[in-house]
């Protein structure tokens, strides 16, 4: 990923004495804002280990983390590049790169090149099942900020294209692809909906004067009971692999904890005062739920 940086730096010479061009790319790539990175590259690890029965390969596991903050690099790129014009009215994302003019296209441009073209190297290091997943990965990626201008729920675009991450990762281990990945599948999909429905619950405003479709505005008045829908689905897949895969107590605890943490998320969003409801702490929230279900399955698997 350093290799983004220097490469940027060298090909952009217009703006490389700019003092604040670093901190600039950083925001771009959005590593200073972790729980976006590793809210992505939970659903790869936890398929990666369950594929594995626990037990990985560590080159697989580098491949995997690797290549999904190199996707997930990308898809904030790309994201950032169709959105500069609508970020610029939003609260919470009028600072960003693109959207305040303290990057270039031109340098969004060559970060999103460079960040899929790593992702693209990583990807070869894996079976021709999971490279070609990969390859139908990014019309997703490239795609899914457009979605909010015609389709009315666009978190779900971006829940199939957190789905890859499991579809990928598995077969890598195994080759092929199980009912038991398609109920993992299921499950990421489930979970991505809740916790990025929260993220959009906080854009609601700035969203419904720009004409911008959310599932946070689709769901209404019943957004709350759908986020709360979302995760009761989510676990109940869970319990379901749990189950039926022979998980040890451990699983269990695991998931009881999760399932804990998700009802105080549901009674929170409850709040009668919205105002006092802080949704990008309850959507970080959702990256610990997800390394404690990793932590699951990696230790619960008899």
């Amino acid at each position: 990923m350093l290799i983004n940086i220097i490469t940027i730096v060298m090909i952009s010479s217009s703006e490389v004495n700019s003092p604040s061009l670093f901190q600039s790319i950083i925001k771009l790539l959005r590593w200073d804002k972790p729980a976006g990175r590793l809210i992505l590259m939970i659903p790869a690890l936890w398929a990666v280990f369950f594929a594995s029965m626990g037990k990985p390969p560590l080159v697989l596991v580098g491949i995997i983390i690797l290549g999904s903050l190199a996707t997930s690099a990308a898809g904030c790129v790309i994201n950032d590049l169709w959105d500069r014009n609508i970020d610029n009215q939003v609260e919470r994302t009028k600072k960003r790169p693109l959207a305040s003019r303290a990057l270039s296209v031109k340098v969004g441009i060559i970060v999103f090149i460079i960040s899929l073209t790593c992702a693209a190297g990583l990807a070869f290091y894996l079976n021709s099942l999971s490279f070609w997943l990969c390859v139908a990965s990014v019309p997703v990626i490239i795609c899914y900020p457009l979605a909010k201008r015609v389709f009315p729920i666009p978190q779900l675009v971006l829940s199939i294209a957190w789905g890859f991450a499991v579809l990928i990762s598995w077969s890598a281990v195994t080759g092929n692809l199980t009912f038991n990945t398609w109920v993992l599948w299921g499950a990421t999909i489930t979970w991505t909906m809740g916790f990025d429905t929260i993220y959009a619950m906080a854009d609601k405003p700035d969203d419904l004067k720009m004409g911008i479709n959310s599932s946070a505005i689709f769901f209404g008045d019943f957004v709350e009971d759908a986020v709360g829908l979302f995760f009761a689905l989510t676990a109940g897949l869970f319990a379901y692999l749990g189950s039926f895969n022979n998980f040890n107590l451990f699983f269990g605890v695991t998931w009881a904890i999760a399932v804990i943490m998700w009802v105080a998320q549901y009674l929170a969003l409850q709040k009668s005062n919205q105002e006092s409801v802080n949704y990008g702490q309850i959507f970080s929230q959702n990256v610990w739920i997800g390394f404690i279900l990793l932590l699951g399955i990696i230790f619960g698997i008899r």
